[in-house]
């Protein structure tokens, strides 16, 4: 053989070769890295909770609450203290009458801490139509599982998702000697309220309603509340309402744009929300229930090991609005080894698909839905499953006492839809810091799961505390809304300011 030939022999043989290197290189460092993984992880110190008696374990499941608070608590709810929830109109006296006794209450506490725990809410005891009725359709109607929205999402699951509004309000009306939480008492007297609680199940009613009874029932929820003393007082700022899902109460939010709204997110992607309607200022953003069991202490031990896959999306590939992104990461993504990328629903067997894979995964995708936000990054927080947040609109719940960045992977969606880039990040971490995040995610769980009776530091507890910040800020447009002359600035801003004037002018129109 010619020497020609010999090198071509071996340039020909050591291609298979090289090929061959190149694709076992990155199984040997991805399997390596979850070896380490494994040992870092169960090495841990794992958070735990027990409890001596079964019956001192928070119920976290909606169904079996609800099941609960309405057969068993429900019917002992007849407090012997009633509230002075107006039952009629109420008039402008009424509520001059009503700041004059706050302005004495908060005189008497000026020498005292002016924002602390525990803040005071007023619970308005609405007719029953607004709040049992609703709650009593749900629990009578949620095993049809054939009620589905247009796009096929199970309706009753979708409610479970969004159902905020009764964990916070079965919590508050619980007599005090069940509650657990020390940042809120609910009291019985307008004038001795910081906030003042909205408790209409607008989620439900917009679901399981037909489109004119609803919008029918939320004209007479708006009138109820607005006739109420507090409300002209403030002109709604201090109120509360659980706006949760963003289809809900659509029609009449216009007029309850100065109160609290309780939102999953500021949703700027879709305009779901008018401008001016929502913003962080005012607004509060709340978790959406997760959907999947609480991988606890034990599970994410026995889990590290099986914590194969790189990362992990199951869900609807095809969205609308901000969501588009999630078409352009399934293509990119798809056939990738170590990651799955799969179509699913939210139905039952959807859950246990969604649950086992996240349990299996080191990361799971989160990214925008219809709108910025989705229950699946709150699924993969109690799963022990790091997130990998694409949403550049998303704004995070409690973000003023948490720090996402310790327990979670953001990326801007230009980064991520880039060929590569995405899995390349992700197996860049060094171990040390997937075991930092992991750690960070198994501390933050707690912080996610709705339960009753409701725990220190769980969602329904740091709602308070964030709605504690809010408070100074509240009481000062409320009392600049006092004030103000009609036609002057409404809001602090020197583009719009108006001279004063105390006489008519007749030049002021040529003058401007």
């Amino acid at each position: 053989m010619s020497g020609k030939q010999q090198n071509h022999h071996r340039t020909t043989s050591s291609r298979p070769r090289s090929k061959t290197l190149f694709l076992i290189i990155p199984l040997v460092a991805f399997s390596l890295l979850v070896i380490l993984y494994t040992i870092f992880s169960s090495s841990a110190p794992q958070p735990s909770v027990s409890y001596v008696n079964s019956s001192d374990r928070p119920e976290t499941s909606f169904v079996a609450s609800l099941e609960h608070f309405l057969i068993h608590k429900a019917p002992k709810l007849s407090s012997p203290v009633r509230d002075d929830t107006v039952r009629g109109e109420s008039d402008d006296d009424d509520a001059r009458k009503l700041d004059e006794m706050v302005f004495e209450r908060e005189n008497r506490w000026l020498s005292e801490d002016p924002v602390g725990f525990p803040i005071k809410v007023y619970v308005y005891e609405m007719p029953k139509k607004f709040t049992f009725d609703l709650l009593w359709l749900f629990h009578n109607t949620y095993k049809e599982t054939s009620n589905a929205t247009s796009n096929g999402s199970p309706v009753h699951r979708l409610i479970e998702q969004h159902s905020i509004d009764y964990w916070l309000w079965a919590d508050l009306i619980s007599p005090e000697s069940e509650r657990r939480l020390k940042s809120v008492v609910r009291v019985h007297k307008q004038q001795d309220a910081d906030f003042f609680y909205v408790p209409f199940f607008t989620t439900i009613s917009f679901f399981l309603l037909e489109k004119q009874q609803c919008k029918a029932l939320y004209r007479e929820a708006l009138k109820w509340v607005t006739d109420q003393p507090a409300w002209k007082r403030s002109e709604g700022r201090d109120h509360i309402f659980p706006i949760h899902h963003p289809w809900s109460f659509k029609s009449v939010r216009k007029f309850v744009k100065k109160a609290i709204w309780l939102l999953p997110d500021m949703d700027s992607t879709g305009n779901w929300y008018k401008p001016g309607q929502v913003s962080l200022e005012k607004d509060l953003i709340l978790p959406y229930v997760p959907n999947v069991d609480l991988c606890d202490a034990k599970c994410l031990s026995n889990n590290a090991p099986m914590r194969t896959t790189l990362l992990f999306f199951r869900g609807r590939l095809k969205r609308n609005a901000g969501g588009k992104i999630r078409a352009k990461l399934g293509a990119e993504l798809s056939g990738i080894k170590d990651v799955i990328i799969s179509e699913g629903t939210a139905g039952e067997g959807g859950k246990l698909a969604a649950q086992g894979g996240m349990r299996r995964s080191l990361f799971c995708l989160c990214p925008a839905g219809d709108t910025p936000s989705s229950a699946r990054l709150f699924d993969a927080i109690v799963s022990g499953c790091i997130p990998v947040i694409v949403s550049d609109e998303l704004e995070f719940p409690f973000e003023g006492i948490l720090n996402y960045k310790k327990a979670a992977v953001l990326v801007s969606s230009s980064d991520a839809i880039q060929p590569g880039w995405l899995v390349n990040h992700l197996r860049s971490l060094k171990p040390f810091q997937i075991k930092e995040l992991h750690n960070n995610l198994a501390q933050y769980s707690r912080h996610f799961l709705y339960s009753s009776p409701a725990q220190p530091l769980g969602p329904e507890d740091l709602t308070w505390r964030m709605m504690a910040g809010k408070l100074v800020n509240i009481k000062l447009h409320t009392r600049r809304s006092q004030r103000v002359v009609e036609g002057s600035r409404s809001i602090c801003r020197c583009d719009c300011w108006r001279p004063n004037s105390t006489a008519s002018n007749s030049f002021s129109p040529l003058l401007s």
